[in-house]
């Protein structure tokens, strides 16, 4: 009998003549991607991990000196508050953007004319830069404010709510995306037989949609909590770390300086002629947010439910 010509293409593609050149040329298709993570992440980052025990102002001229870069930056009182300060922010912004994001998701799933546009609003001011959304938001909060004779950078708590109103504004809708397309994913013979079962909106809210969101609620949290300690175009833009404050020491520090902005100003003119205690805080930012973005993961997957 006779095979169809689409069968036959398909025999003829799933031929072991035909699959093993190929898999004995797949080297040569990954090389190009592989050299590309190499050059571009893994030598800069073992450079800088090595650098990072160095004292050092350009890379090819290097001191070795062990751990005393990290003994400078754990004593800097100024990256102390960084780092703080940004675990404080990171926590509010999670909270306030996941809970926005997933309301308004909730609401726009929900069947009634003109969903379609308001996902559009929403998400729209996701496609603004950090940079151009703090300075237009550092306008907005100075002409609210200076009727109190205040401004974002003259108080702390007038920064850091700015900036937490900001990134939320900007990352709602981002998230409230992926909260749509979970919802979606809810499988519809489960909402039907807890309706069946006499559950109301609230109880399958909690006991139906919920545990079957848990992936998109993991990837939001995820996303969220990596970009509250990331943040630094928003934090430059509307603050750049101020206003100051004098400490009982004689050192001064930025009281709404995160730990991007406090590494990136270490590289620079506060840094002086090492860089290397720069390096240092950039790794322990690195093993911090690994850290925290890892436990954040396994905790929420573990809630997550197997459809």
């Amino acid at each position: 009998m006779k095979l169809p010509k689409h069968r036959r293409d398909e025999a003829a593609l799933n031929s072991r003549l035909i699959r093993r050149p190929i898999k004995r040329m797949v080297w040569l298709f990954l090389l190009p991607t592989f050299a590309a993570f190499c050059i571009g992440f893994l030598y800069p980052f073992f450079k800088g991990l090595f650098l990072s025990f160095c004292n050092f102002r350009i890379t090819s001229q290097w001191t070795w000196t062990g751990l005393e870069n990290y003994r400078k930056a754990f004593q800097d009182p100024g990256y102390m508050h960084a780092f703080w300060y940004t675990a404080l922010f990171a926590l509010v912004s999670l909270i306030v953007i996941n809970l926005f994001a997933f309301t308004i998701a909730y609401a726009l799933t929900q069947k009634f004319k003109g969903t379609n546009v308001f996902r559009t609003v929403f998400f729209l001011p996701n496609l603004i830069g950090g940079i151009v959304l703090g300075y237009i938001w550092s306008m907005i909060f100075d002409g609210i404010l200076i009727k109190y004779n205040t401004s974002v950078i003259l108080e702390t708590k007038y920064g850091f709510w700015g900036l937490v109103i900001l990134v939320c504004w900007q990352q709602i809708g981002y998230m409230m995306i992926i909260y749509i397309a979970g919802l979606q994913a809810v499988p519809e013979d489960m909402l039907e037989a807890a309706r069946i079962d006499g559950a109301n909106r609230w109880q399958t809210l909690w006991r139906v949609t919920i545990p079957n969101v848990m992936p998109s609620i993991t990837i939001c949290m995820f996303l969220s909590l990596t970009n509250g300690f990331k943040l630094f175009d928003q934090n430059l833009a509307l603050t750049a770390g101020r206003p100051f404050q004098q400490l009982g020491n004689g050192e001064t520090i930025k009281t709404t300086e995160m730990l991007a902005l406090n590494i990136v100003n270490a590289f620079g003119t506060s840094g002086g002629g090492n860089r290397g205690v720069g390096q240092a805080k950039a790794v322990i930012f690195f093993i911090v947010v690994a850290a925290i973005s890892i436990i954040q993961l396994q905790a929420s997957r573990r809630k997550e439910v197997q459809q």
